[in-house]
């Protein structure tokens, strides 16, 4: 009666309120801290595998600009997420779209401030105020336009005006800095740095190319001074891009003959980047006086004695016409007469005469440019004919010397050969390895739009190994430890067992056990005749209080050390037999 008050009390006990007590006393609190664990990494994996890929949509974003962003996502209701540095990530299926309509609203408005100073202007300013307004503004749209270059990240820029002055010892030239933070793993190249230098000079006035400083965010100076040393990228770039163009002639011309894939040039330039000026006058020899240029000529003449002058009787007689012509004989007196007279006066003249000619000189001033090409040394290796055997199999034989001639002199032709200039050229016949070519299209497993399905279903993968783990881990084992085990049905073979183990005489004893080993397997061990059980005592052992399991457990438990008392080989016999039958199941 005492055991049946003390199972009826904690019966109703059982029956309390106290539904954490009840939990508690049939331990079934780790079973549904276990499950509840479960379920929620299951929907943690579920939300992490349907979560969107989320993209930059802004990055480097100063505060303000960050936040009028940030409002109009909130009005617009899309998720963001917000990183370091002013970055600002959004689902990648609305990245281009939200673009689109941030640029509607004018978003960003960017960090530099540019001529829109001017636009909200006092009536009453200062000119010093405007002045300043104005180099602001100006600073800030050359900080604009340097960060419309690709490898631009952010810049700044800080102008020293000019200050006029009436007197030139007084006027200072303008000055400029930049500051340019480059995009990680970018750099400007020389022609780049030059650009943004003048740049700048060309947009502030008096402001000489040599005055600008160009720094980047690790403190290297990136502008040099010496124009020279900041052309050696450009003077290289000059001589592969000659280089180049000898070699697309070589190519050209002897791929229709050859094939492409025959032929194989290299090219390799001298270039004389120095610059020269000469000055020369020459003197020809001297020429004929037909061919030469005149240059003046000078002729003098003088006369000495009386000449034809006057003679004879001066008066009336000397001044009449000579009279009719008189005989022969009469005339030959009269000329002897005459050559008389005129040996009596004789007259002397003397004439000179002086040319000069030209002096043929050629005087010449030669500008010799930079970039002169002083010589080409030209290699040309051409691959074996291929021909067909009697097989039909083909076979790559040496090219005849005629053919390696004419291949000579096409490439000299080409490349336009200059003895004179020390040009050298080497054609060679050879083998070559065929190399195998790879296709210019990705496998479909590289397609971008596989990769990112790939990406998607490992996601779902790793979800659902997820969940298996848990269930494997976690949730099996609870279900094991706290599930009831299935009731044993009493078999001729089990009753024989349990008469060996308490007499084969005593069919009550037998009867006994075989319940208390039902009871066993079903969670209880309470004999019907030592304990009594009420009718609020649940049918299932499992769902005892826990004194009353307690006390099966001790009456079971003084059983089973009688029996192995009474006869131990019958006991192990049992144990050994069960052992086997679960090492079978």
């Amino acid at each position: 009666m005492e055991a049946s008050a003390t199972v009826t009390q904690a019966g109703t006990a059982s029956n309390s309120p106290d539904w954490l007590a009840k939990l508690k006393q049939t331990g079934m609190v780790p079973l549904l801290i276990g499950g509840a664990a479960f379920i929620g990494l299951v929907f943690a994996l579920v939300m992490w595998a349907s979560a969107p890929e989320y993209r930059v949509l802004y990055s480097n974003l100063s505060e303000a600009d960050g936040g009028r962003i940030v409002t109009q996502l909130d009005t617009m209701q899309v998720p963001y997420q917000l990183n370091g540095n002013g970055t600002i990530l959004v689902p990648s299926n609305d990245v281009h779209k939200l673009r689109l309509q941030m640029a509607e609203q004018g978003l960003p408005q960017g960090g530099n401030a540019g001529f829109s100073l001017m636009d909200n202007q006092a009536f009453g300013i200062s000119q010093f105020a405007e002045q300043v307004n104005f180099q602001r503004a100006l600073e800030g749209e050359l900080a604009s336009s340097m960060e419309s270059l690709g490898p631009v990240l952010k810049a700044r820029v800080h102008l020293a005006m000019a200050k006029a002055s009436v007197f030139v010892r007084e006027r200072e030239p303008a000055k400029a800095s930049v500051i340019l933070t480059l995009h990680p793993g970018r750099k400007l190249g020389d022609g780049q740095v030059q650009a943004i230098i003048h740049m700048v000079s060309s947009s502030v006035p008096e402001l000489a190319p040599e005055q600008v400083t160009v720094v980047d965010q690790y403190g290297s100076l990136l502008s040099n001074s010496n124009q020279e040393d900041a052309q050696i990228g450009s003077k290289l770039e000059y001589i592969h891009q000659l280089e180049r163009s000898y070699q697309e002639r070589i190519e050209n011309i002897l791929s229709p003959i050859l094939g492409r894939d025959n032929i194989q040039a290299q090219v390799v330039a001298e270039v004389d980047f120095a610059k020269r000026e000469a000055t020369a006058e020459r003197y020809s020899p001297n020429q004929t006086p037909e061919t030469a240029a005149i240059r003046s000529i000078q002729r003098n003449l003088s006369m000495q004695g009386n000449g034809q002058g006057a003679s004879g009787v001066p008066g009336a007689l000397s001044n009449t016409p000579p009279g009719v012509a008189a005989s022969p004989i009469e005339s030959i007196t009269n000329a002897d007469e005459a050559t008389t007279a005129d040996n009596a006066n004789p007259q002397q003249i003397q004439q000179d005469q002086v040319v000069n000619y030209e002096v043929d000189r050629t005087v010449e001033h030669v500008d010799h440019q930079r970039g002169q090409l002083q010589r080409l040394s030209v290699a040309v290796v051409i691959n074996h004919r291929s021909v067909l055997d009697e097989e039909g199999v083909p076979q790559l034989v040496p090219r005849s010397e005629e053919e390696l001639d004419y291949i000579n002199r096409l490439v000299r032709q080409a490349m336009g050969f200059s003895e004179v200039r020390g040009d050298q050229l080497e054609v060679v016949n050879s083998v070559f390895v065929r190399q195998r070519t790879t296709d210019e299209q990705l496998p479909w497993y590289e397609q971008p739009s596989m990769v990112d399905f790939i990406k998607q279903l490992a996601r779902y993968v790793v979800a659902g190994i997820g969940v298996l783990l848990l269930y494997l881990l976690i949730l099996r084992p609870l279900l094991k430890r706290y599930a009831p085990a299935p009731a044993v049905t009493e078999t001729p073979e089990t009753r024989g067992r349990l008469r060996a183990v308490v007499g084969d005489d005593d069919d009550d004893a037998v009867a006994a056990n075989s319940n208390n080993r039902s009871r066993r397997a079903g969670g209880g061990y309470a004999d019907d005749d030592e304990l009594e059980v009420d009718d609020n005592t649940p049918s299932d052992p499992f769902h005892w209080p826990k004194q009353q399991r307690n006390a099966s457990y001790v009456q079971a438990l003084a059983k089973a050390k009688e029996a192995a008392q009474s006869n131990p080989r019958q006991v192990a016999r049992i144990l050994q037999n069960w052992m086997n039958e679960d090492d079978h199941v």
